[in-house]
C-alpha cells in the first residue's frame, strides 16, 4: 500500500461518490483506478461490459430482479 497525491477537487469527488456507492473513500478510489485501467486495456468495451465481465470472472451470477408493480416497459423492451 502506498500514498497517492491527488488534487483536492478529485478527493472531494471521490468522497461524494463513495457515499453514494456505499464504499469507503479508499475503496472508491481503487474502484475508479481499476475501472480506468480496464477501460484503457479494453477500449472497445463499454463500462457495463467491463463490469459484467468482472462480475462473471468473480463468479457472480445475475438473477432476475423483481420490481414492485411489475417490470417496467423499458426493461421488457430491452429484453426482447
Amino acid at each position: 500500500m502506498g500514498i497517492v497525491n491527488i488534487d483536492d477537487e478529485v478527493h472531494d469527488q471521490i468522497r461524494k461518490a463513495s457515499s453514494v456507492s456505499c464504499r469507503s473513500i479508499n475503496a472508491q478510489a481503487a474502484f475508479w483506478i481499476k475501472v480506468g485501467m480496464l477501460c484503457e486495456m479494453n477500449p472497445t468495451l463499454s463500462f457495463n461490459e467491463i463490469v459484467a465481465a468482472e462480475l462473471k470472472a468473480a463468479g457472480v451470477a445475475p438473477e432476475k430482479v423483481r420490481v414492485a408493480g411489475g417490470v417496467p416497459e423499458a426493461v421488457k423492451a430491452s429484453a426482447a
